[in-house]
């Protein structure tokens, strides 16, 4: 896919030599969260990185796995925070809604991510579930995206 398709960005499988450009535009791995870090070497290596980039370079990315009761999973989204607005994480789980290869696609965010709650809800994902425990004071919600 070409970079000048829809919205002046495209989106293309990201390779092992690019973890490091992945993790300069990760909010959480920029700041040397060596867990993060440590996942997106991981996820360009295996193959499930998704990059949203322009002629500027990457904007955000995304990792669906099969792991949660093998059903697609949205591991991660992240938009670089200079590119937020600009409809790059709409783009990327529409990317993962027509590449996943299960009936199912579910994903979760903490309640305190207002921002991500309401791109899921304004692309049509549901909410299924609350689960408290993982993050103390902030439980994970969980929404589907039936295909």
């Amino acid at each position: 896919m070409s970079a000048v398709e829809s919205g002046g960005f495209g989106v293309r499988r990201a390779n092992a030599s690019e973890a490091d450009t992945l993790i300069g535009i990760d909010a959480i791995a920029v700041e040397g969260n060596g867990e993060r870090q440590a996942s997106i070497r991981r996820w360009c290596r295996q193959g499930l990185a998704v990059v949203a980039e322009d002629a500027s370079g990457p904007l955000g990315y995304c990792v669906v796995e099969y792991t949660f009761f093998e059903q697609g999973f949205v591991t991660m989204l992240m938009v670089a925070p200079a590119a937020r607005g600009r409809g790059v994480g709409q783009r990327l789980l529409d990317d993962a809604a027509s590449s996943c290869t299960t009936a199912k696609l579910f994903t979760s965010t903490n309640v305190s991510n207002q921002p991500m709650q309401r791109l899921l809800q304004t692309s049509g994902w549901s909410p299924v579930g609350l689960l408290h425990g993982l993050d103390e004071g902030d439980p994970e919600l969980f929404y589907l995206c039936r295909r």
